[in-house]
């Protein structure tokens, strides 16, 4: 067994697709299928269930992805001390980011880090922040920027990075639209435009709504800004957002103010307790920038 195969299986296991995955590991298909085979002869068991359009994990697959994980990224971590210790920045870079936080401008930050370590290779990943922070618990993702939900498994430090109030978005000719500020408990069986679970809005809502003793329910969900912002539009409901939403659309959508225990929007860098030298520098980058 070569870290190569586990590193292939890994690829496949995470995209459920064999195209996509000897992509981005740049190789041929037919090669990478081999790699699978070969190892799938050396354990003596599959590891996939093949169809048409993608490919699911067996129970033995299952049970051989987090170890193929951890020896992965123990083998990157020896590789890049020793890097390190020449005074080198090498390896790749995992960074997940929730769309839309409101505070970094991710693609400039990922220009600034690449010139500067540019024996580093950056992937980038979009999810929800519940779904990163547990990324970088199992060392699927090196360093996520995400909206601290109160959600931090073991092994994991989330650094905050900046911090804003939550409001209610809305039509301007809905009712809310008159006022300054509304209690929560007016929001109570609203019709809400929402993001999907584990997204850092829905999960704020969620414990406010939790706290004022009634339960989150959104009518209409969405994993984007721009649709949740023209559902809006359309007065098909009201959202629950972070001030920066607002500010995308001032003269088409009114902002009211919440009164409860709400919490805030802070926006947070999630890095294991012992980082790579690649996440410590980008996350050197992101606390001077």
């Amino acid at each position: 067994m070569e870290l190569r195969q586990l590193e292939h299986f890994v690829t496949v296991a995470e995209e459920r697709h064999f195209t996509r995955a000897a992509e981005l590991l740049q190789i041929s298909q037919s090669g990478l299928s081999a790699s699978i085979r070969s190892l799938e002869q050396e354990l003596g068991t599959s590891l996939f269930i093949r169809s048409t359009r993608r490919v699911e994990l067996t129970t033995a697959g299952q049970a051989l992805l987090a170890d193929s994980v951890r020896t992965l990224a123990s083998a990157a971590a020896a590789r890049n001390a020793v890097a390190a210790v020449r005074g080198l920045v090498r390896g790749r870079l995992t960074i997940g980011a929730e769309p839309c936080l409101g505070s970094v401008d991710l693609p400039a930050e990922l220009a600034s880090f690449r010139t500067a370590n540019p024996g580093v290779e950056v992937r980038l990943r979009y999810s929800g922040s519940v779904e990163l922070v547990d990324a970088v618990a199992g060392g699927r993702v090196d360093v996520a920027l995400v909206v601290d939900t109160g959600h931090t498994p073991a092994g994991v430090q989330l650094r905050p990075l900046s911090t804003q109030e939550m409001l209610v978005l809305c039509h301007p000719e809905h009712r809310f639209a008159a006022e300054r500020s509304i209690p929560l408990e007016r929001l109570r069986g609203e019709p809400l435009v929402g993001f999907q679970e584990g997204w850092g809005a829905q999960a704020l809502a969620r414990r406010a709504f939790a706290s004022a003793g009634f339960d989150y329910r959104a009518a209409m969900e969405v994993n984007d800004v721009h649709p949740l912002l023209d559902l809006v539009g359309y007065n098909l409901g009201v959202a629950i957002v972070p001030a920066s939403f607002a500010k995308k659309r001032p003269d088409a959508l009114t902002a009211v103010g919440l009164l409860g225990e709400v919490p805030a929007w802070t926006v947070a860098v999630a890095v294991a307790d012992e980082p790579s030298p690649a996440a410590g520098a980008f996350l050197r980058q992101l606390q001077t920038a």
